[in-house]
């Protein structure tokens, strides 16, 4: 059988080959699968089994802040090789965010930006998000066509973020760009150029930004958070910086992708996309369908904070653990026939957005964006099909599924 190498993880070969790839991936006859190097990180372990995944984002063992820990001695030389991933890397540990950090950091961090992302605070933006989708198609209605990327699943999350960010409209069309250009260019080692460059215009455009709403606040997240940090609330300028970023990238690229695979999927089987617009009722377990199917978030990454031992593998302090999260939510052993598409599965305990303390705090949002996009499309577009082949789609390279484009006619 060829090797698995950490390349395959982010090849667009492997999103358009998804299923296969993981089932080559379960097909190994160790629960743990040992990557010599993971984009010039060094060697690491990958678990793919539900159960496994699950232990291990639950295990306090397993850690995400990197500030205090060191590769192992024989990962050193590998992990600076790669330039632009080791740049990025350095950036988090000078900016950490509740996705880089572990408790107490982690509950401080979280605490404070949860109060913008309660259940009442969510289901109130429903009107509002419900309105964007109708406008966005309303924009496009005519053309009979449109690229779902960039005239619908981008902009609808964008919007909703930015606003709840209090980001001016004319201030967001570089986010998208920026947030490429750091996915793509942290994987290749010749390119720590343009992730400092993309990071560093994120810095500017977010300190432009706090020093805005210091002077003119808002009833928004941003606003929240300078008060928090002005009023001495255990809350770091780099901690503040970071935390902004991290709600405007995590708050739209992980939705625009569950939204634009979602749609590929439910075009791919025509069948469910036939009982989804003729029952609406089945929009709630139609996206944990999808987000299980089709959802965007391949890997996570953990760090052993100790030595330790799994399935008989020694796996020494700093060592790299990936979660295949999409290798999980196909497992035989977790989910009936896996490999089908079915909005109607009942029992759907998918891990699209992880488990344990770092479950996304954003989730109950992207399910709202994901329930009103796919029922306003199915609704609105009653005809709607792809413009292409389904070979002629592309994906990006990255450890996100996303597609490059998704061009469709209605």
């Amino acid at each position: 059988m060829e090797k698995i190498t950490g390349g395959d993880f982010a090849s667009p070969e492997t999103m358009r080959e998804f299923i296969a790839f993981y089932k080559r991936l379960a097909g190994q006859q160790e629960p743990l699968y040992r990557l010599d190097d993971f984009f010039g990180m060094g060697a690491a372990w990958v678990a793919f089994r539900h159960d496994d995944v699950v232990a291990i984002l639950k295990d306090p063992r397993f850690v995400k802040d990197i500030r205090n820990l060191a590769p192992p001695q024989d990962q050193r030389k590998s992990v600076q090789e790669n330039a632009s991933l080791n740049k990025f890397m350095e950036w988090t540990k000078q900016m950490p965010n509740m996705l880089t950090v572990d408790p107490p950091d982690h509950t401080r961090l979280r605490r404070l930006a949860s109060k913008a992302f309660t259940p009442q605070t969510i289901e109130s933006l429903r009107p509002r998000i419900q309105q964007i989708a109708d406008e966005l198609l309303d924009a496009v209605q005519e053309r009979g066509r449109m690229d779902l990327i960039t005239d619908f699943a981008y902009p609808l999350p964008m919007t909703v973020i930015s606003e709840m960010l209090g980001i001016p409209a004319a201030d967001r069309n570089p986010f998208r760009e920026w947030t490429r250009e750091l996915l793509s260019a942290s994987l290749d080692p010749n390119q720590a150029d343009d992730v400092g460059a993309a990071l560093d215009k994120f810095v500017e455009y977010i300190k432009t930004l706090l020093a805005e709403k210091r002077v003119h606040p808002g009833i928004d997240i941003t606003s929240g958070l300078v008060q928090a940090y002005d009023e001495g609330d255990q809350l770091s300028e780099n901690e503040l910086i970071s935390t902004i970023w991290l709600l405007i990238v995590a708050g739209h690229e992980t939705t625009v992708n569950l939204i634009s695979n979602g749609i590929l999927a439910l075009l791919q089987h025509p069948e469910q996309m036939g009982l989804l617009r003729s029952d609406p009722s089945l929009l709630p377990s139609a996206v944990e369908e999808l987000l299980r199917y089709a959802g965007p978030v391949i890997i996570g990454s953990r760090f052993a904070a100790e030595d330790l031992t799994l399935h008989g593998n020694k796996i020494r302090e700093g060592e790299m653990v990936l979660v295949s999260l999409a290798g999980a939510n196909l497992d035989p052993h977790r989910f009936s026939n896996p490999e089908a598409l079915d909005i109607t599965r009942e029992e759907n305990e998918h891990l699209a957005f992880g488990k344990g303390i770092h479950l996304c705090l954003g989730a109950p949002l992207a399910r709202l964006e994901g329930q009103i996009a796919f029922g306003t499309l199915l609704r609105r577009l009653p005809h709607l099909r792809l413009a292409v082949a389904p070979e002629q789609l592309t994906y990006n390279r990255s450890t996100l599924r996303s597609l490059t484009s998704l061009p469709v006619l209605f």
